[in-house]
């Protein structure tokens, strides 16, 4: 027997679009953008703590103490601190030449911790008695803003109300008024990169000491970082036929 056709499957219909609008219902395309200045919400310090030992195991001791008395230390400052996350840590041999082969002359181990603070004013007295403790280094402030900072919200709303103004005057220009609102999509929506909304500052400071001073050093003076913060949008509008 002949095995029966098969009927034809339904295909989607594609709808044409008008990519310049019509003589009935001209388009207008804008962008709208927006630049805040905002103060900063978290600053980030990265904590590097050293040890070096003849032996493994005495590196290893010495870079336990080393880092239970930074993480003390940060503790202490209770709720100025928001978090403290533990990163890379290393131990590693230092290799020298005898003879006609290598020997181990030393061991180096390092941690790396990230501390994020909310309270600019406890910053500068935490970094510099970071500073202070043996083989530390400290790098940053790091200025930032939350996620869900209202910065961001901000700035998306300026930037729609530019696109919106941006076109009304184009309109008004040609003696008549926008109708409706076709799209409205964030630069780079439709990109496998969308538009970064915000900018990182760069690291203020690094400061790294081999030793500990006698005296207690002055704590630095910190001075918070502005935050800039952009956003933009497409827009695409219809207007009502000018008289030209």
């Amino acid at each position: 027997m002949t095995p029966p056709a098969e009927e034809p499957r339904p295909t989607t219909p594609t709808t044409a679009t008008t990519p310049y609008g019509t003589p009935d219902a001209p388009r207008i395309a804008v962008r709208g953008e927006a630049h805040l200045e905002v103060d900063p919400e978290i600053a980030r310090i990265g904590i590097t703590v050293s040890a070096r030992g003849t032996d493994r195991r005495s590196a290893l001791d010495d870079l336990t103490r080393r880092n239970a008395t930074v993480l003390d230390l940060v503790k202490t400052y209770g709720e100025a601190v928001e978090r403290v996350e533990t990163g890379a840590f290393s131990i590693s041999p230092e290799l020298t030449k005898h003879g006609r082969g290598e020997r181990i002359r030393a061991y180096h181990g390092r941690v790396h911790t990230t501390a994020e603070l909310t309270d600019f004013t406890a910053l500068g007295e935490l970094t510099t008695r970071l500073a202070d403790l043996d083989l530390t280094h400290v790098e940053g402030p790091y200025w930032a803003l939350r996620p869900d900072s209202p910065a961001h919200r901000q700035a998306r709303q300026q930037a729609v109300r530019e696109a919106v103004q941006r076109a009304r005057e184009y309109a008004e220009a040609l003696g008549t008024t926008l109708t409706a609102l076709l799209e409205l999509a964030d630069i780079g929506a439709e990109n496998a990169h969308p538009f970064d909304t915000t900018t990182r500052s760069r690291s203020m400071r690094t400061a790294a000491y081999a030793g500990a001073a006698e005296d207690a050093a002055a704590p630095l003076d910190i001075e918070p970082e502005r935050q800039h913060v952009y956003a933009q949008v497409n827009a695409r509008f219809t207007m009502a036929p000018p008289e030209l």
